[in-house]
C-alpha cells in the first residue's frame, strides 16, 4: 500500500491500465485510485495535481461529476425515507431474517415508553424474555412467510395492533420483517367517548319528546310506561296464537282497547269479526240465547226464523267476553265445552254446530279466589286462563298520565271545535290524583272540563266540587305542591322498589339513572324488597 501525501508528487509508477476514480474527505480532498493491475489504492492531494497530472491517472471530469449528482440523490433519498419512517404516527420496527432489530422510529417511544436506540441490535426474542415484548409477531411472520396482525398490550400495558409484513429478497427469501405498530388506547377512549356523546345524544332527544309531551306511539296506542309497552309488546307476539287471553285489571285500564289491539294485529282480523259482550250488562236469563242464539219457537216472543248468537257472528275472528266473572255457573259449563270442543248449540236446538272462533275474557275480579270460594269453575278458569295479562292501574304508571291528557284534550277540543288547555297546576293535579276510575276517569273528566268551563284556560278551580275537595285536603296536610309532587315521587319509587330487585332495573322502569334512584331511595328511605 503506497500513500502519497502533501509534496510526494512524483508517484513513481506506470499508470496506463484502466482504473476508477472518486472522492473522499480527509481533511483535504483527496482523489483515490484503484490501478486494475496491482491492486494498490494511492490517495493523491487533489491541490497539487495540475490538469496533465489528473488526465495522466485516467480522471474524467464527466464521469467523476456524474457519480457525484448519482451519490448526492442517493443521499437525498435516504434522508427523505428517514424522516418519512421517523415522522410516521405509527410505530415502525425493521428486524432482518433472525429477529435482530435494524432500525426503529420515534414513535415507538411514545407507544412504549421506551427509546429507540434501547431496540437497535436486540433479537425480539431477548426482548421476550425481558419482558419488553409479550409476542413476537416477527417469529410469526418467519414461520408463515406471510403478513400477520395481532392485538396486544405492550410494555407500557397500552393496547396496541402490530402489523408484520415481510420483504423478499431476489431469491423469494424473507430479508428483513417490516411491523407497524399501532396504539390502539386512543381509538377505545375515542370510541368511549362516541359512545357516552351518543347515550347523551339519547337521553336528551327523550327529555325533549318528554318536554314536548310527546307519547310513544304503537300502532295507534298511546303510551310512555315500560310496563304497558311490554304488554303490549307481548300482545303483538301473541296475536297470530289461537290461545285464549285473560285480560285482568281494575275498571276502566283499557282491558277492550288491549282486546282489540289484538284483533288487529292478528290474521283473524281479515276474515272475522271482533265481537264485544259484556257478561255483566245483559240479564243471566237473556244472556245464554245472546251468546248461542236461539231456534225458531225456542221461548215466547222468539223471532220465528231464529237468530245466530255471538260466537256465531264472531265466527273466524275473535269474541270477547267482558266481565267473565259475572257468568252464571251454568253458563260457565257451556262456555267450557266451546273451548273444549269447538261446537255451540243454540237454544232450543238439537244439534251442535262446530266454530272457529279466538276466545279474549276481561275481568275485574280475582278469579282465583272465586274458584276457591266455589263463584267460578275450577276447569273454566284454568283453560281460560292460559295467557294471562295484567293491566296496572294508572297510578301505578303516572308516566302516561300527561300523553293520555293531550290526547283527550285534543280529541275533546276537535270534536266540540273547542280551544282549551289545562293550567300548570291542574296538570300537577292529574299527576297526583290516584284515579281510581283509571283512564276512563281522566278521559270523562276532561271533556266534563271542556265543555263546562267558560275560559279556554281550565285551571284547578275548575274541578267539580268532589275534585276540588280532595285537591284542599291533599294540600292542607302536605303544605305545599312541592310536597305533594314528592308524595307522588315517592309513592311510585316505592311501588317500583317492591317490584324490581335493584337500582337498576327500578331506573329502567322509571326512565331515569341509577344514580338518581340511588339517591331518591336514600332520600325517601325506601328499602329494596330482594325478590
Amino acid at each position: 500500500m503506497k500513500y502519497i501525501l502533501e509534496n510526494e508528487i512524483n508517484i513513481g509508477m506506470n499508470v496506463t491500465d484502466t482504473f476508477s476514480v472518486w472522492e473522499h474527505n480527509l481533511h483535504s480532498e483527496l482523489i483515490l485510485a484503484n490501478f486494475d493491475h496491482k491492486k494498490d489504492f494511492v490517495f493523491i492531494e487533489r491541490s497539487f495535481l495540475n490538469t496533465e497530472d489528473r488526465l495522466l491517472l485516467g480522471v474524467e471530469t464527466s464521469e467523476l461529476s456524474i457519480l457525484k449528482r448519482e451519490n448526492k440523490k442517493l443521499k437525498n433519498l435516504n434522508r427523505e425515507l428517514d424522516a418519512i419512517i421517523d415522522n410516521s404516527y405509527d410505530g415502525i420496527y425493521i428486524t432482518d431474517r433472525n429477529g435482530v432489530t435494524l432500525k426503529t422510529n420515534s414513535a415507538i417511544e411514545r407507544i412504549t415508553n421506551i427509546p429507540k436506540e434501547y431496540y437497535i441490535g436486540k433479537n425480539v426474542n431477548d426482548l421476550m424474555k425481558r419482558g419488553i415484548l409479550k409476542n413476537s409477531v416477527t417469529n410469526k411472520v418467519l414461520k408463515y412467510s406471510r403478513t400477520v396482525s395481532v392485538v396486544q398490550k405492550n410494555y407500557s400495558g397500552n393496547e396496541t395492533l402490530l402489523t408484520g409484513s415481510p420483504v423478499y429478497d431476489e431469491n423469494g427469501e424473507i430479508e428483513k420483517i417490516v411491523t407497524n405498530i399501532r396504539d390502539l388506547s386512543n381509538l377505545n377512549e375515542l370510541e368511549a367517548e362516541l359512545n357516552k356523546v351518543n347515550q347523551l345524544n339519547d337521553k336528551y332527544k327523550k327529555e325533549i319528546d318528554r318536554l314536548k309531551n310527546k307519547p310513544d306511539q304503537l300502532k295507534g296506542i298511546i303510551t310512555k310506561s315500560k310496563q304497558m309497552k311490554m304488554i303490549y309488546d307481548t300482545t303483538e307476539r301473541i296475536a297470530n296464537i289461537d290461545a285464549t287471553v285473560l285480560i285482568l285489571g281494575e275498571t276502566g285500564v283499557g282491558k277492550d282497547v288491549l282486546a282489540n289491539y289484538i284483533f288487529a294485529n292478528s290474521s283473524r282480523s281479515k276474515e272475522g269479526e271482533f265481537i264485544k259482550v259484556n257478561c255483566g250488562a245483559i240479564p243471566p236469563d237473556l244472556l245464554e240465547s245472546e251468546l248461542f242464539g236461539y231456534e225458531s219457537g225456542a221461548f215466547t216472543g222468539a223471532n220465528r226464523q231464529g237468530k245466530p248468537g255471538m260466537f256465531e257472528l264472531a265466527n273466524k275472528g275473535i269474541l270477547f267476553l267482558d266481565e267473565i266473572g259475572e257468568l252464571t255457573l251454568s253458563l260457565q259449563v257451556k262456555l267450557l265445552r266451546v273451548l273444549q270442543e269447538g261446537e255451540i248449540q243454540r237454544v232450543g236446538g238439537v244439534k251442535p254446530s262446530k266454530i272457529d272462533v279466538r276466545i279474549i275474557a276481561a275481568t275485574n275480579n280475582n278469579l282465583y279466589k272465586m274458584v276457591e270460594k266455589g263463584e267460578f269453575r275450577n276447569d273454566l278458569y284454568y283453560r281460560l286462563n292460559v295467557i294471562p295479562i295484567e293491566i296496572p292501574p294508572l297510578r301505578e304508571r303516572r308516566e302516561d298520565i300527561f300523553p293520555l291528557i293531550q290526547l283527550f284534550l285534543n280529541k275533546v277540543n276537535e270534536k266540540y271545535q273547542l280551544s282549551k288547555e289545562l293550567d300548570y297546576d291542574l296538570n300537577q293535579f292529574f299527576l297526583s290524583y290516584d284515579w281510581y276510575g283509571n283512564i276512563r276517569e281522566l278521559s270523562n273528566l276532561i271533556e266534563r272540563l271542556a265543555v263546562t268551563t267558560r275560559d279556554d284556560l281550565i285551571n284547578i278551580d275548575d274541578l267539580p266540587s268532589e275534585y276540588r275537595q280532595y285537591n284542599h285536603t291533599t294540600v292542607d296536610s302536605i303544605g305545599s305542591l312541592k310536597e305533594a309532587v314528592e308524595m307522588a315521587e315517592k309513592k311510585i319509587i316505592t311501588l317500583a322498589a317492591g317490584k324490581y330487585g335493584n337500582t337498576y332495573e327500578i331506573a329502567q322502569a322509571l326512565g331515569t339513572s341509577q344514580p338518581t334512584i340511588v339517591r331518591k331511595l336514600k332520600k325517601y328511605e325506601i328499602d329494596i324488597k330482594n325478590k
